[in-house]
């Protein structure tokens, strides 16, 4: 291995991910994803699809999960910066409902494994994003879920600067709490 830093984090399975950046007086080269080091890392996933989008500052996207066709998730930002979430929705988890939140960006190169049956959602904090992931399955139209950002069951700390308004899809801004869903106990 070498090529990666994986570090664990709070709640098991996510795992932010910190490759080997190789530079000079050219720029940059990095693998941003290798099968066999995330392997031996313990991320044993076939990837399927890759998904991109670009969102201005104030974006906010999600909490998004897959109900029927649950996908693992490798996330990051390719430019600017956002502050990135996930929350374990596993049933039976000691870490059910728990949040875990990181900044991704161009500069820090961080990527996030984010595993099954969890909801994530990013806040895009500078002007301009563009954040791309890797799925385990592909998009399903009808299989999308939701919570809302500001459950207060989730209590999801999100970094937003006074002043700043939010923008959102009317879709996200219609979900309920996690416990309307049936995944709290």
């Amino acid at each position: 291995m070498g090529k990666i830093i994986v570090e664990t984090c709070e709640i098991e399975g996510l795992k932010v991910i910190t490759p080997a950046v190789f530079g000079d007086a050219r720029g940059y080269f990095m693998e941003t994803y290798n099968y066999n080091d995330f392997k031996e890392a313990g991320i044993d996933q076939i990837f399927v699809q890759d998904n991109q989008s670009a969102s201005k500052k104030g974006v906010l996207r999600g909490l998004h999960f897959q109900k029927e066709y649950p996908q693992d998730k490798l996330v990051r930002v390719i430019s600017g910066e956002v502050f990135d979430v996930a929350v374990d929705l596993r049933r039976g988890s000691k870490t059910f409902g728990k949040w875990f939140g990181v900044v991704l960006s161009a500069e820090n190169k961080k990527q996030l494994f984010v595993p099954k049956n969890f909801a994530h959602g990013f806040l895009v904090l500078s002007d301009y994003a563009e954040f791309v992931y890797k799925c385990t399955d592909f998009y399903h139209p009808n299989d999308e879920g939701g919570i809302s950002y500001d459950d207060p069951d989730i209590g999801v700390e999100w970094p937003i600067p006074e002043g700043m308004e939010l923008i959102m899809s009317d879709k996200d801004t219609k979900w309920g709490g996690i416990k309307e869903f049936g995944h709290k106990e």
